[in-house]
């Protein structure tokens, strides 16, 4: 073999090498977030019975994904459960996700709620359907879990949905809070993980295209351009282009939390700061003095 046809061969191999070895990085590093946030958060224990809510994106496909992988060498044995719910939404190939766990064999349920219909009649046309939508597969998911008896619920948020949320409720909402990375339902009858929580978009991004996920798509909100997540989002990645390192220091703020630097007197007691007087009896004494 001549060296100019060893030297073109070279060349053809050369991206796919570096592509292959750029993907066995960002699998071990999704693998190592993702057992960090379970370790922090003490997220899975001996004998759980974890319902995956897969929906058909690249963020759900990823977590089982990592949760497969973790599942053969953790210490502990839990059980991993794929549930995916059918909102019944127009078109929607209801045998992509069966076919897909079949397999690779993977235990799963399918749970059916008409939740399309219900958000398509309640919410105007033009308006955003994501915060109904969300309640209403919130709902169906935790009634799903304890009736099947699942110990944990967990969902496909990553680092950028977590900071983002932060963004939404500091700008819409008037309050401090983001998604944590594990949450016991109002209810106080589910706990929810997000096994991805250290995991940033881009990786996951990535990661799907290269395992050729079925991705579905969803056609209920996905076609609401002007909703105030997807212009948070926007705003991010400007950030991001201007100053890599802004979500990392954003999320990290989330987790070193000063509540005696804010100004939430149910956090902090900035009454009792100096042993001083209580303002309201003062106040009180010199009202009753006039």
């Amino acid at each position: 073999m001549s060296a100019v046809v060893t030297h073109e061969i070279r060349d053809l191999r050369a991206p796919r090498e570096a592509g292959a070895h750029e993907h066995a990085k960002r699998v071990k590093r999704l693998r190592r977030q993702v057992g960090q946030a379970i370790m922090d958060y003490n997220m899975i224990g001996e004998g759980d019975r974890v319902m995956v809510c897969l929906s058909g994106g690249k963020d759900s496909y990823t977590m089982l994904d990592m949760l497969l992988a973790l599942q053969k060498k953790a210490p502990v044995k839990f059980e991993l459960v794929a549930v995916n719910l059918d909102q019944k939404q127009p078109d929607f190939p209801e045998h992509v996700l069966p076919e897909y766990l079949k397999s690779i064999g993977v235990n799963y349920e399918i749970l059916e709620q008409d939740t399309y219909s219900v958000v398509k009649r309640v919410i105007p046309e033009g308006k955003t359907m994501c915060s109904l939508c969300s309640r209403l597969r919130r709902g169906a998911l935790y009634s799903h879990a304890q009736a099947r008896g699942h110990t944990k619920i967990a969902l496909g948020h990553h680092k950028d949905d977590i900071v983002a949320t932060f963004f939404l409720n500091l700008f819409h909402g008037g309050k401090l809070s983001a998604m944590p990375p594990k949450l016991l339902s109002d209810d106080g009858k589910n706990i929810v993980i997000r096994p991805l929580a250290y995991c940033r978009e881009r990786d996951i991004t990535a990661y799907a295209k290269q395992r050729e996920f079925p991705i579905i798509p969803c056609n209920l909100c996905g076609s609401q351009e002007q909703l105030q997540r997807k212009q948070v989002r926007r705003m991010m990645d400007e950030w991001e282009k201007a100053h890599g390192a802004r979500i990392e220091q954003v999320f990290a703020a989330l987790t070193n939390v000063a509540p005696s630097q804010l100004a939430d007197t149910k956090l902090f007691d900035f009454a009792g700061l100096g042993g001083a007087k209580p303002a309201a009896n003062w106040l009180m004494a010199e009202a009753g003095a006039e």
